[in-house]
Parts: structure tokens; C-alpha cells; sequence
């Protein structure tokens, strides 16, 4: 169902191209900011037009035919709006206007199915994930610019202009930085394009998919996490800045917990209960899957909530934590990782995988248990995890197998 929209219609003159004293009569037709204008084939003379009510304002005969015409037009403009509604179309200043001109092909644009796809989920998707399709469409929108054309329609999607783009995106450099996409980010995009383009498919905007031919290619990368050391190094690490214990403390409890950094700013004492087996569970949903979670309170989970029980902040934003934004933690996780001698580039996620890897699984958590406590919906997601921990056991018996033959040739 198409979220709420603001419509409205006025009628204007064009005085810039004003010909024997008359001006040309026009509709415009406003839906959610975005206008579409209407020739009525109409004149009038401009001092006799009333700009404020638009609407002729002289008693003359031709005054009042065409003013009942503009009653007429409003109508049927009107009577259009209610037929799309009716049919639940897709609604827009350009979908009015050809329904009333007659001229309702229904052929859509890409841009016009960009908007309609984020505004439609604008309720469903995480402000996370839809953040990324508006950069997505920010990428379309330089990639048509790029082919100095304004909009396509979805009937003229090709292969060769998603090939096209996906050249724009590895060859494109961003003007905020240097470095050029990666070519899982350049994936991400054109994935996200193909989920709206399916869309169209889906509701007949187009006849067939321009992705049926079309393989994404990913590179595999393992998920970065912290090894129980670099873990002992952060906990062990006391910060005389307030700002830095509360992001360690907050990558801590992440690291105990598994939770992605949204999801612990939004936790609140609602969300702290008693489990099956008496002691205290985190219980809440995902705001990225809105996949619910039950996660049993470790110790040092349960000591950093107690920590933070009366801190001022927390209390203002009735959360268990003092909010803080995701750029600045992790600006100041480097720090961090900087002052407990860690190499590796810490974000807030690898808590995240760090959890999944050196906390559950290395510990023999079964790996079903640990895609529970994760929300994952599949459990693939949560095998590439146990790649990780079956690369660290083999890296582990390569280092016994070395000591084990330093000890046999030294007994030799």
C-alpha cells in the first residue's frame, strides 16, 4: 500500500512569454513536492488574471467561460487523482497528468521506481539499510548525468546499461575521498538495483528482467574479529577519559552480547527479563531483520548494565547506555586500538564478530545456538563464522605441530 501523499492543483500564467497583452492558462499538479504542469490551451489577458486565487477576475463574458473551465478541469483532474487511488497505482504529479490528458501507458522510469521503491519501504527497511538505497540512488543519478541524460524508462533497462553502470561504480571516485568502491560495495549497488527492479517486474511496470543475465560477483572475505588477548588488552585497559571507558565499555558489551550497535542504543530495561533457567536475558528484535533475540546475560554483560544503572545520560534517554553516535565511536574505537596496541582497523561490528568467533564458537557453543543468539534467518550466515574458527584451529595445530617436532628432534 503507497504511504500517504500531499496533492494539490493550482492554476498559473506564464507572464515571461506574454504575446499581444495574453498570457497562456497552465494546471500544475503538486504530488509530495514534486510538480508536473498542464497546457490548458488557454489565454487571458494578464491584467485581467487574479494570480492569488487563479482565477480570471473580470465580470466579462470570456472571464466567466473560462473560469468555468477551470472548474471543469479541477474536476476531472480531481476525478483522475480518485481513479488511481481506487486502482491503488502508483501515484505522482506525471501519473495525474497523464491520466487526465488521457495518455496513461503506464510507462515508468527508473528515477520514478527508485522513489516509489523508497518510499514504499521508507517503513519497513531499517533507517540503515534504507540510508544505503539512497546512495544507491544518488549513484543513479550520477551514472545518467554521466550519460548526459535526465531519466530512463524501465522498458529501455538493457544488459548493457547495467553493465554500464557497474563500469560507472569501479571507475567512479568519490569527491569526499580518494579511494575507489571495492568490488563487494560496487556488488552491494547493483544488487540493491536488481531488488527494485524486480519490484517492477513484479507489478508489470516492465515485461521482462534486464537482470536474467546478469552474475554478481563477490569476493569472499573473512570476518575480521578480536582474538581473546586483544579482547583481555581493551577490557584490562582503564581510560581516565569518560568518552573512551564508555565506547570500550560499549564495545565490550557488544563483544559479550552480540548485539550490532543500533540495536544496544536502543536498549532499554524493558528489554532485561528472567530467562527459562531463572537468571537475566536480553530480549528484543533486530532492527535491521526485526528478527527477535534472546540472548542470556554473561557476567560481564550484566556488570557493565549495573555500571551504567544511574548515569545520567542513560536516565534522560530512558536507555540502558548513554547514547552516542555510531561515527563518533567508532572514530573513537582507534583510539583505542591505538593506546591497547591493536593493529587491526576496530570498528563496532567486529564486537559483533568477535562474539560469534572467540566468545560462543571457540568455546564449543554449538553453532545453531550461536545463530540464535545472532538473529541470523539463515544458518549460513552464521557458517562463514565457523570458517573463521576452523582456520584458527588449523593455525593452532600448525603451531603444536611445530613444537612437537622442535621437541622430537631435541630428543634425538
Amino acid at each position: 500500500m503507497q504511504s500517504q501523499t500531499t496533492f494539490t492543483l493550482s492554476f498559473w500564467v506564464n507572464a515571461t512569454r506574454i504575446k499581444n497583452n495574453q498570457v497562456s492558462v497552465f494546471a500544475r499538479v503538486t504530488v509530495n513536492g514534486k510538480r508536473a504542469n498542464i497546457s490548458l490551451q488557454r489565454k487571458v489577458v494578464l491584467s485581467e488574471w487574479d494570480s492569488n486565487k487563479g482565477r480570471a477576475r473580470c465580470n466579462k463574458q470570456e472571464s466567466r467561460l473560462l473560469n468555468r473551465y477551470l472548474d471543469q478541469v479541477k474536476n476531472r483532474i480531481y476525478e483522475a487523482h480518485d481513479q488511481l487511488v481506487k486502482e491503488k497505482a502508483f501515484i505522482c504529479a506525471q501519473s495525474i497528468k497523464a491520466r487526465f490528458l488521457g495518455e496513461d501507458n503506464e510507462e515508468y522510469s527508473l528515477l520514478t521506481l527508485v522513489d516509489y521503491h523508497n518510499t514504499q519501504m521508507s517503513e519497513s527497511l531499517s533507517y540503515g539499510t534504507l540510508k544505503n538505497y539512497f546512495t544507491t540512488q544518488k549513484y543513479i543519478k550520477l551514472f545518467l548525468t554521466n550519460k548526459k541524460i535526465q531519466d530512463i524508462y524501465l522498458s529501455q533497462l538493457t544488459f548493457r546499461f547495467l553493465v554500464d553502470f557497474e563500469k560507472f561504480l569501479r571507475s567512479y571516485v568519490p569527491e569526499d575521498h580518494q579511494k575507489q568502491m571495492e568490488n563487494n560495495t560496487v556488488m552491494k549497488h547493483i544488487q540493491r538495483l536488481r531488488k527494485m527492479v524486480t519490484l517492477a517486474y513484479k507489478m508489470e511496470w516492465i515485461d521482462k528482467d534486464p537482470f536474467i543475465k546478469f552474475k554478481p560477483t563477490y569476493i569472499k572475505n573473512e570476518r575480521e574479529f578480536l582474538r581473546e588477548d586483544e579482547l583481555q588488552n581493551i577490557i584490562n585497559k582503564e581510560f581516565e577519559i569518560e568518552r573512551l571507558e564508555l565506547v570500550k565499555d560499549l564495545f565490550v558489551f557488544s563483544c559479550y552480547t552480540g548485539l550490532s550497535y543500533i540495536d544496544v542504543m536502543n536498549l532499554n530495561e524493558d528489554n532485561i527479563t528472567f530467562g527459562i533457567d531463572g537468571g537475566k536475558w536480553i530480549i528484543t528484535n533486530r532492527q535491521k531483520t526485526h528478527n527477535k533475540v534472546k540472548i542470556p546475560l554473561l557476567t560481564v554483560a550484566e556488570e557493565l548494565i549495573q555500571k551504567y544503572k544511574h548515569h545520567i545520560k542513560a536516565k534522560k534517554t530512558k536507555t540502558l547506555f548513554p547514547n552516542i553516535s555510531n561515527q563518533k565511536l567508532n572514530a573513537y574505537l582507534k583510539e583505542i586500538a591505538d593506546l591497547c596496541k591493536i593493529k587491526k582497523n576496530l570498528t563496532f561490528h567486529i564486537a559483533r564478530h568477535t562474539f560469534a568467533t572467540t566468545i560462543t564458537l571457540s568455546n564449543g557453543v554449538p553453532i545453531e545456538t550461536v545463530s540464535k543468539l545472532l538473529g541470523h534467518s539463515k544458518i549460513a550466515t552464521t557458517q562463514i563464522y565457523a570458517k573463521v574458527v576452523e582456520r584458527k584451529v588449523s593455525e593452532d595445530i600448525g603451531l603444536l605441530k611445530a613444537k612437537l617436532n622442535i621437541k622430537k628432534s631435541k630428543i634425538n
